[in-house]
């Protein structure tokens, strides 16, 4: 194998696990954004738990943060919860970076 075809090889492996590390954090953040939301919602216990799940899977429905956002933006609606887009965005942000620190320490 050439040096060219080791690099090559080198770089697609750090892609796909960088690809990889990110889908975990993601994954984590919206586990994460499902407990801040159900406290919100005023869940505890297994029900926060089982909404923090619904939050996960809702993730599986397109590609990006928007079905996330929908998800948890409806449901805050339907109980008259007063979090702004902007703060749920915020948010969201925060999450995500806390959770990548997390994927990243192991």
């Amino acid at each position: 194998m050439s040096s060219f075809d080791e690099r090559e090889k080198a770089h697609e492996n750090r892609y796909a696990r960088e690809q990889e590390l990110e889908f975990k954090a993601n994954a984590r953040r919206n586990k994460m954004l499902g407990l801040w939301a159900a406290e919100k919602l005023g869940f505890s216990g297994d029900e926060a738990e089982s909404y923090a799940g619904e939050v996960v899977a809702a993730d599986l429905e397109e590609a990006g943060d928007e079905d996330v956002f929908r998800k948890v933006r409806k449901d805050f609606d339907a109980k008259g919860v007063a979090v702004s887009d902007v703060e749920l965005r915020h948010e969201m942000t925060r999450l995500l970076d806390q959770a990548r620190a997390a994927v990243r320490e192991g």
